[in-house]
């Protein structure tokens, strides 16, 4: 089995284009965000659980988890939020583990988590931890410009991800994404190098 390691950041911070950037390079990747949307969708293994914690209110008429409704109210009630975590989590967890350690003749596998210093889920089976990194003034401009939030919701989901000092202390790597592209690049293919040694 390859070897699996985790890339966080905070929001904007560039995570996914990190990722594709290692993809090209021929890193498996799994995206626990991507997990996430899958379980929520129709028929996800996520939809009757929130149905019922939740009532159908929070099912949009697809049969999808109404994701506005429910970002709404988990940011108004930490109950709430507990109760929606305490139903994906284990489901996101199980299907991660499950796409990282099946066969691949990639060199290693990363794996993508938000909030994975937030969780005590993963950290334990990660061998390194790659941090992406940027400004918190960048970290807003990128994610206003890609998702059409309004700043004020962009800090809110901001002030609930651990602080950019202490997930910069807790990273065994960083990467950092203030510049261009190629400077990125050039960042991904010599931690790359290093990668692929272990």
């Amino acid at each position: 089995m390859s070897l699996c390691h985790g890339l966080t950041g905070g929001i904007g911070s560039g995570k996914s284009t990190v990722a594709q950037l290692f993809a090209d390079l021929g890193a498996r990747i799994v995206d626990t965000d991507l997990i996430s949307h899958q379980l929520t969708q129709p028929n996800g293994a996520a939809i009757a659980p929130i149905g019922k914690a939740f009532g159908a209110l929070f099912i949009n008429g697809e049969g999808a988890l109404d994701r506005t409704k429910m970002r709404e109210l988990i940011f108004a009630d930490v109950e709430a939020k507990r109760r929606l975590e305490a139903i994906l989590h284990p489901l996101i967890l199980a299907q991660t583990e499950a796409a990282a350690t099946s066969p691949s003749d990639a060199p290693y596998t990363l794996v993508i988590v938000p909030l994975l210093f937030e969780s005590s889920r993963y950290r334990d089976w990660l061998n390194t931890v790659i941090v992406v990194d940027c400004s918190e003034q960048q970290q807003i401009e990128r994610t206003t410009q890609r998702s059409g939030l309004k700043e004020t919701d962009v800090r809110a989901i901001m002030s609930q991800q651990m602080k950019r000092e202490k997930r910069l202390q807790l990273a065994d790597e960083i990467i950092r994404n203030e510049g261009d592209i190629s400077d990125l690049r050039a960042q991904v293919e010599k931690l790359h190098s290093r990668l692929i040694r272990l």
